[in-house]
């Protein structure tokens, strides 16, 4: 196959490379530059487990990047738009970046083309797109537009472009849909087609269950809280009923990253836009909000006084094995802090540059048992395996307090205190004071 990826982003980057090493000629595009050159060379923007490896094995073979949106399309017979879709203030998606692109594809048609939506869009998206293409296009010639949205997680994208638990898409076409099934083909997964709007829907409609879960637990961990029930406990016996299962059934600090929030949020607005007020969504964000304030009202309980106060932060990223700060619980939470008078030592194993982007008036230390040293409290906020394993004896002689508030449940509060540490989860009854 010959295909052209616009939008070298995490989403685009990601499905471009794992194209090209299922054996496809692949041309990624993007109007950046200095990203353009970077790739060439092989350097890649984003953190991504696995992701440097294909491009390694596959750059300059099958695998080529450009700032030559003309040149991709003529070579190309399957055209994704993998650009970025912000949200925009009030919750809306920002879609002029998919216009954009759809407006040069048009411009640059030499035959026909499939045009897939691989960003996450409104709604209606497909038909704006063949609208656009058909305005703009001087030549006339046929084209189809699908949409194939992307269920990628940050930190294991590699793995689910390659093991997806389904692949879908939508389409006007039954013979387009098809086409781009064969893409996929020697994954061997399970594939839905269905229309347009029902494909779009589809994207929306799963990551906004997703977060409800996590919401659902963290407002289930707030009540364990209070009434000294442990939420691990309750989720293991609730996952076991084949009708809830367990995941997305972590409690802590709730969801961010690039999607769930600006789809939720998105989806809220698109319900908007058609005279539907959703009931359910808006308290799904509030509760995810909220959940940081529950946070730093532990951390006020744990320390009283916070003015003086110095307390190591371990992990920046919204999740482990990524380097995204987009919506993490780090940019909200640690701000707060400074703001009280807390000197605040932070450590990431991978996210502390583009922390820098977002976070001042902290310390970035080379450990984690750096950023402890001193510390009068550890606030746990990404769930890194660095973490997990920590030397705890090696731990208790560096810190000012033997204090750990636990925004990820990564501890066992049982064997924290057998430790000699007084330690504070979420939603794991009461906190066990050594």
């Amino acid at each position: 196959m010959r295909i052209t990826v616009v939008g070298t982003g995490y989403v685009g980057l990601v499905t471009g490379c794992c194209f090209a090493d299922l054996g496809n000629v692949v041309t990624c595009v993007d109007v950046n530059r200095k990203k353009i050159q970077e790739l060439r060379k092989g350097v890649i923007p984003i953190y991504e487990p696995g992701l440097e490896e294909i491009v390694k094995r596959n750059r300059n073979k099958r695998l080529f990047f450009t700032t030559d949106l003309a040149k991709a399309v003529h070579s190309s017979d399957f055209i994704f738009i993998a650009v970025n879709t912000p949200p925009g203030k009030n919750g809306e998606v920002d879609i002029t970046h998919v216009q954009e692109a759809a407006k040069g594809i048009a411009r640059n048609l030499n035959g026909y083309k499939i045009i897939i939506n691989k960003s996450t869009v409104p709604i209606g998206m497909g038909d704006i797109v063949t609208q656009i293409i058909q305005k703009n296009s001087s030549k006339k010639f046929s084209f189809d537009v699908v949409s194939n949205p992307e269920f990628l997680r940050e930190g294991s994208a590699v793995t689910d472009l390659f093991k997806p638990e389904r692949i879908v898409i939508g389409a006007t076409s039954r013979s387009a849909a098809h086409k781009v099934a064969e893409i996929y083909k020697p994954l061997y997964r399970p594939i839905v087609i269905t229309d347009l709007k029902s494909a779009e829907m589809i994207k929306y409609a799963s990551n906004a269950f997703l977060a409800t879960k996590i919401s659902f637990i963290n407002e289930i961990a707030n009540l364990c809280d209070q009434v000294g029930a442990d939420i691990t406990q309750v989720v293991k016996g609730m996952s076991y009923d084949s009708r809830i299962g367990g995941q997305f059934l972590n409690a802590g600090l709730g969801f961010g990253g690039s999607c769930f929030p600006k789809d939720v949020a998105g989806l809220v607005q698109i319900g908007r836009d058609h005279q539907f007020e959703f009931r359910l969504l808006p308290q799904v964000l509030e509760i995810n909000r909220d959940q940081r304030k529950q946070f730093l009202k532990k951390v006020h309980r744990a320390l009283g006084s916070l003015k003086g106060k110095t307390v190591a932060v371990w992990g920046l990223s919204f999740k482990p094995n990524t380097d995204d700060m987009r919506e993490a619980p780090s940019v909200t939470i640690i701000p707060e802090l400074t703001a009280k008078g807390v000197k605040v030592k932070v450590y990431d194993p991978v996210a502390m540059p583009q922390a820098k982007l977002f976070l001042k008036n902290v310390k970035y230390c080379k450990t984690a048992y750096e950023a402890a040293q001193g510390a009068d409290a550890v606030l746990v906020l990404t769930e890194w395996n660095e973490f997990i394993q920590i030397d705890f004896q090696k731990l208790k002689k560096m810190v000012r307090k033997a204090v750990v508030v636990d925004g990820r449940n990564i501890y066992d509060p049982q064997q924290m205190a057998e430790k000699g540490f007084s330690y504070y989860g979420m939603g794991r009854g009461k906190p066990f004071i050594f």
